[in-house]
Protein backbone atom coordinates (compact mmCIF):
# COMPACT_ATOMS: atom_id res chain seq x y z
CA UNK A 1 0.00 0.00 0.00
CA UNK A 2 1.53 3.48 -1.07
CA UNK A 3 1.55 5.66 2.20
CA UNK A 4 -1.20 7.96 2.02
CA UNK A 5 0.02 11.49 3.04
CA UNK A 6 -2.41 13.80 4.32
CA UNK A 7 -1.57 17.42 5.40
CA UNK A 8 0.34 18.19 8.61
CA UNK A 9 -1.05 20.01 11.05
CA UNK A 10 -0.82 24.10 11.27
CA UNK A 11 1.25 23.18 14.64
CA UNK A 12 3.96 20.76 13.29
CA UNK A 13 3.79 23.18 10.15
CA UNK A 14 5.00 26.24 11.74
CA UNK A 15 7.03 24.21 13.32
CA UNK A 16 8.85 22.80 11.11
CA UNK A 17 9.53 25.95 9.28
CA UNK A 18 10.91 27.13 12.35
CA UNK A 19 13.45 24.62 11.96
CA UNK A 20 14.36 24.97 8.67
CA UNK A 21 14.73 28.35 9.20
CA UNK A 22 16.60 28.27 11.84
CA UNK A 23 18.75 25.66 10.05
CA UNK A 24 19.10 27.54 6.59
CA UNK A 25 20.28 30.64 8.40
CA UNK A 26 22.78 29.09 10.39
CA UNK A 27 24.94 28.08 7.38
CA UNK A 28 27.20 30.08 5.89
CA UNK A 29 27.48 27.59 3.20
CA UNK A 30 25.91 24.78 1.72
CA UNK A 31 27.41 21.81 2.94
CA UNK A 32 26.34 19.95 -0.36
CA UNK A 33 28.92 21.83 -2.25
CA UNK A 34 31.80 19.14 -0.42
CA UNK A 35 29.38 15.90 -1.35
CA UNK A 36 31.79 13.71 -3.23
CA UNK A 37 28.72 12.42 -4.77
CA UNK A 38 28.21 15.54 -6.67
CA UNK A 39 31.81 17.41 -6.70
CA UNK A 40 29.97 20.31 -8.95
CA UNK A 41 27.37 21.18 -6.03
CA UNK A 42 24.54 22.41 -8.57
CA UNK A 43 22.17 20.27 -10.53
CA UNK A 44 19.78 22.32 -13.17
CA UNK A 45 16.67 21.32 -14.18
CA UNK A 46 17.08 18.93 -16.94
CA UNK A 47 16.81 21.11 -19.94
CA UNK A 48 16.70 18.05 -22.60
CA UNK A 49 14.14 15.15 -23.39
CA UNK A 50 11.78 15.19 -20.04
CA UNK A 51 8.27 16.04 -20.78
CA UNK A 52 6.92 18.76 -17.84
CA UNK A 53 3.44 18.17 -16.97
CA UNK A 54 1.09 20.34 -19.18
CA UNK A 55 0.12 22.60 -16.48
CA UNK A 56 -3.07 24.17 -15.99
CA UNK A 57 -5.00 20.71 -17.39
CA UNK A 58 -6.60 19.30 -15.10
CA UNK A 59 -5.23 17.12 -12.07
CA UNK A 60 -5.86 13.85 -10.28
CA UNK A 61 -4.26 12.86 -7.58
CA UNK A 62 -4.78 8.97 -7.18
CA UNK A 63 -1.90 7.91 -4.66
CA UNK A 64 -4.64 6.01 -2.81
CA UNK A 65 -5.72 3.52 -5.24
CA UNK A 66 -5.78 3.94 -9.22
CA UNK A 67 -9.07 4.74 -11.20
CA UNK A 68 -10.58 5.61 -14.25
CA UNK A 69 -9.70 9.69 -14.60
CA UNK A 70 -12.76 12.22 -15.23
CA UNK A 71 -12.63 12.79 -19.32
CA UNK A 72 -11.23 16.26 -17.83
CA UNK A 73 -7.99 15.08 -16.21
CA UNK A 74 -4.65 15.46 -18.35
CA UNK A 75 -2.06 14.82 -15.54
CA UNK A 76 -2.65 12.08 -13.21
CA UNK A 77 -0.57 10.91 -10.14
CA UNK A 78 -0.64 7.50 -8.76
CA UNK A 79 1.48 4.83 -6.44
CA UNK A 80 4.86 3.35 -8.17
CA UNK A 81 3.17 0.10 -7.75
CA UNK A 82 0.71 1.41 -10.34
CA UNK A 83 0.13 1.24 -14.09
CA UNK A 84 0.20 4.63 -15.76
CA UNK A 85 -3.03 6.25 -17.04
CA UNK A 86 -3.24 5.39 -20.82
CA UNK A 87 -3.03 8.69 -22.68
CA UNK A 88 -2.06 11.30 -19.64
CA UNK A 89 0.73 12.58 -18.04
CA UNK A 90 1.51 10.08 -15.17
CA UNK A 91 3.30 11.32 -12.37
CA UNK A 92 4.65 8.13 -10.29
CA UNK A 93 4.79 8.30 -6.61
CA UNK A 94 7.68 6.96 -4.56
CA UNK A 95 8.50 7.18 -0.42
CA UNK A 96 12.18 8.28 -0.78
CA UNK A 97 13.07 9.79 2.18
CA UNK A 98 11.34 7.04 5.13
CA UNK A 99 10.34 3.39 5.39
CA UNK A 100 6.90 2.46 4.57
CA UNK A 101 5.55 0.42 8.09
CA UNK A 102 5.21 -2.67 5.97
CA UNK A 103 8.57 -1.98 4.60
CA UNK A 104 11.07 -0.96 7.31
CA UNK A 105 12.68 -4.41 7.53
CA UNK A 106 13.63 -4.53 4.39
CA UNK A 107 16.03 -1.80 4.68
CA UNK A 108 19.27 -2.39 6.31
CA UNK A 109 19.39 -1.79 10.01
CA UNK A 110 22.39 1.27 9.19
CA UNK A 111 20.13 3.17 6.82
CA UNK A 112 17.68 3.95 9.36
CA UNK A 113 17.89 7.17 11.14
CA UNK A 114 18.71 6.34 14.61
CA UNK A 115 18.81 8.61 18.04
CA UNK A 116 21.65 8.98 20.25
CA UNK A 117 20.08 5.75 22.46
CA UNK A 118 19.84 3.91 19.15
CA UNK A 119 15.84 3.99 18.72
CA UNK A 120 15.36 4.36 15.23
CA UNK A 121 13.24 8.08 14.63
CA UNK A 122 10.12 7.73 13.62
CA UNK A 123 7.63 9.94 11.75
CA UNK A 124 4.64 9.89 14.16
CA UNK A 125 2.22 10.37 12.10
CA UNK A 126 2.49 8.03 9.99
CA UNK A 127 4.89 5.57 11.42
CA UNK A 128 7.78 5.19 8.86
CA UNK A 129 11.18 5.49 10.26
CA UNK A 130 13.30 7.88 8.47
CA UNK A 131 16.32 6.70 6.19
CA UNK A 132 19.52 8.04 7.67
CA UNK A 133 20.71 10.00 4.57
CA UNK A 134 23.10 11.97 6.91
CA UNK A 135 26.28 11.35 5.24
CA UNK A 136 27.26 11.11 1.26
CA UNK A 137 28.09 7.50 1.76
CA UNK A 138 24.38 6.74 3.08
CA UNK A 139 23.18 9.04 0.84
CA UNK A 140 24.53 7.15 -2.32
CA UNK A 141 23.30 3.50 -0.25
CA UNK A 142 20.09 5.02 0.21
CA UNK A 143 19.50 6.50 -3.59
CA UNK A 144 20.89 3.53 -5.24
CA UNK A 145 17.58 1.51 -3.47
CA UNK A 146 15.17 4.31 -4.60
CA UNK A 147 16.95 4.15 -8.09
CA UNK A 148 15.83 0.63 -8.81
CA UNK A 149 11.76 2.44 -8.06
CA UNK A 150 12.60 5.08 -10.37
CA UNK A 151 13.82 2.90 -13.15
CA UNK A 152 10.67 1.07 -12.48
CA UNK A 153 8.80 4.03 -12.82
CA UNK A 154 10.38 4.37 -16.28
CA UNK A 155 9.47 1.34 -17.09
CA UNK A 156 5.86 1.44 -16.91
CA UNK A 157 5.99 4.75 -18.94
CA UNK A 158 5.39 7.14 -16.70
CA UNK A 159 6.70 10.80 -17.19
CA UNK A 160 7.74 11.64 -14.18
CA UNK A 161 8.39 10.76 -10.37
CA UNK A 162 7.46 12.84 -7.00
CA UNK A 163 9.83 12.03 -4.27
CA UNK A 164 7.79 11.76 -1.16
CA UNK A 165 9.03 13.21 2.51
CA UNK A 166 11.66 15.77 1.26
CA UNK A 167 11.22 17.65 4.49
CA UNK A 168 11.92 14.42 6.53
CA UNK A 169 14.85 16.46 7.76
CA UNK A 170 12.10 18.46 9.73
CA UNK A 171 10.62 15.68 11.76
CA UNK A 172 14.45 14.23 12.55
CA UNK A 173 14.91 15.69 16.34
CA UNK A 174 18.04 17.83 14.28
CA UNK A 175 19.74 14.32 13.05
CA UNK A 176 19.39 16.06 9.56
CA UNK A 177 19.37 19.32 8.13
CA UNK A 178 18.50 20.82 4.47
CA UNK A 179 21.45 19.95 2.84
CA UNK A 180 21.32 16.33 3.52
CA UNK A 181 17.91 16.61 2.12
CA UNK A 182 18.95 18.71 -1.14
CA UNK A 183 22.23 16.15 -1.72
CA UNK A 184 20.22 13.52 -1.45
CA UNK A 185 17.19 14.16 -3.80
CA UNK A 186 20.11 15.60 -5.78
CA UNK A 187 20.61 12.04 -6.54
CA UNK A 188 17.56 11.10 -7.65
CA UNK A 189 17.31 13.98 -9.76
CA UNK A 190 20.26 12.74 -11.98
CA UNK A 191 18.74 9.32 -11.90
CA UNK A 192 15.64 10.57 -13.03
CA UNK A 193 16.91 12.53 -15.46
CA UNK A 194 19.33 9.92 -17.05
CA UNK A 195 16.04 7.49 -17.48
CA UNK A 196 13.92 10.40 -19.07
CA UNK A 197 11.62 11.50 -16.11
CA UNK A 198 11.34 14.61 -14.75
CA UNK A 199 10.84 14.81 -11.27
CA UNK A 200 9.40 17.34 -8.74
CA UNK A 201 9.60 18.97 -5.13
CA UNK A 202 6.81 17.56 -2.96
CA UNK A 203 6.24 20.53 -0.28
CA UNK A 204 8.98 21.49 1.63
CA UNK A 205 8.16 25.77 0.55
CA UNK A 206 11.38 26.26 2.37
CA UNK A 207 13.59 24.58 -0.04
CA UNK A 208 12.04 25.53 -3.02
CA UNK A 209 14.37 28.54 -4.24
CA UNK A 210 16.97 25.50 -3.97
CA UNK A 211 15.07 23.98 -7.12
CA UNK A 212 18.47 24.41 -9.55
CA UNK A 213 20.60 22.78 -6.81
CA UNK A 214 18.44 19.96 -6.36
CA UNK A 215 17.75 19.60 -10.25
CA UNK A 216 13.66 19.53 -10.05
CA UNK A 217 11.21 19.90 -12.57
CA UNK A 218 7.94 21.07 -11.07
CA UNK A 219 6.07 20.90 -7.69
CA UNK A 220 3.48 18.33 -6.62
CA UNK A 221 2.20 20.49 -3.47
CA UNK A 222 -0.36 19.83 -0.71
CA UNK A 223 -2.59 22.69 0.99
CA UNK A 224 -0.67 25.87 -0.78
CA UNK A 225 -3.80 27.81 -0.60
CA UNK A 226 -4.82 26.54 2.74
CA UNK A 227 -1.29 27.77 3.89
CA UNK A 228 -0.73 30.78 1.72
CA UNK A 229 2.02 28.78 0.19
CA UNK A 230 0.82 28.84 -3.56
CA UNK A 231 2.69 32.06 -4.60
CA UNK A 232 6.38 31.09 -3.75
CA UNK A 233 6.64 27.19 -5.47
CA UNK A 234 4.45 29.38 -8.95
CA UNK A 235 7.17 31.59 -8.48
CA UNK A 236 10.15 29.34 -8.16
CA UNK A 237 8.93 26.54 -10.36
CA UNK A 238 7.74 29.30 -13.53
CA UNK A 239 3.68 27.84 -12.66
CA UNK A 240 4.52 24.62 -13.26
CA UNK A 241 2.91 22.98 -10.06
CA UNK A 242 0.24 20.73 -9.49
CA UNK A 243 -1.64 21.30 -6.05
CA UNK A 244 -4.08 19.54 -4.10
CA UNK A 245 -6.29 21.07 -1.70
CA UNK A 246 -8.08 19.04 1.73
CA UNK A 247 -10.50 21.66 2.40
CA UNK A 248 -13.18 23.76 1.46
CA UNK A 249 -11.40 26.87 2.17
CA UNK A 250 -8.10 26.17 1.03
CA UNK A 251 -9.32 24.84 -2.10
CA UNK A 252 -11.20 28.22 -2.98
CA UNK A 253 -8.30 30.41 -1.70
CA UNK A 254 -5.74 28.32 -4.39
CA UNK A 255 -8.30 28.78 -7.13
CA UNK A 256 -9.08 32.35 -6.16
CA UNK A 257 -5.49 33.18 -6.87
CA UNK A 258 -3.82 31.00 -9.46
CA UNK A 259 -6.72 28.66 -10.31
CA UNK A 260 -5.86 30.23 -14.42
CA UNK A 261 -2.55 29.18 -13.68
CA UNK A 262 -1.81 25.95 -11.90
CA UNK A 263 -3.34 22.71 -11.18
CA UNK A 264 -5.36 22.32 -8.51
CA UNK A 265 -8.06 19.41 -7.23
CA UNK A 266 -9.86 19.07 -3.92
CA UNK A 267 -9.14 15.62 -2.37
CA UNK A 268 -10.49 13.84 0.78
CA UNK A 269 -7.58 13.29 3.41
CA UNK A 270 -7.35 9.85 2.07
CA UNK A 271 -7.18 10.07 -1.40
CA UNK A 272 -9.40 7.44 -1.81
CA UNK A 273 -11.11 5.75 -4.77
CA UNK A 274 -14.96 6.48 -5.82
CA UNK A 275 -16.22 3.53 -4.15
CA UNK A 276 -14.89 4.84 -0.42
CA UNK A 277 -17.47 6.78 1.07
CA UNK A 278 -14.60 8.83 1.83
CA UNK A 279 -14.02 9.79 -1.56
CA UNK A 280 -14.03 13.60 -2.21
CA UNK A 281 -12.27 14.80 -5.95
CA UNK A 282 -13.67 18.52 -6.69
CA UNK A 283 -12.44 21.32 -9.15
CA UNK A 284 -12.90 24.43 -10.20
Amino acid sequence: MPAKRAPRTGFLRAAAALVALAALTSCSSDKDTKDPADPAGSTKPSSGPVRLPPVPDGFDYQIGGAYPPPSSVGIVARDRTADPARGLYNICYVNAFQAQPDEQDDWPDDLLLRDKEGEVVIDADWDEALLDIGTPAKRKRVAARVDQWIDGCADKGFDAVEPDNYDSYTRSDGLLDPDDAVSFIKLLSQRAHAQGLAIAQKNTVELADRRNRAGLDFAVVEECGAYDECGAYADAFDDKVVVVEYTDKGMKKALAGFGDRLSIVRRDLQVSIPDSDDYIRETG
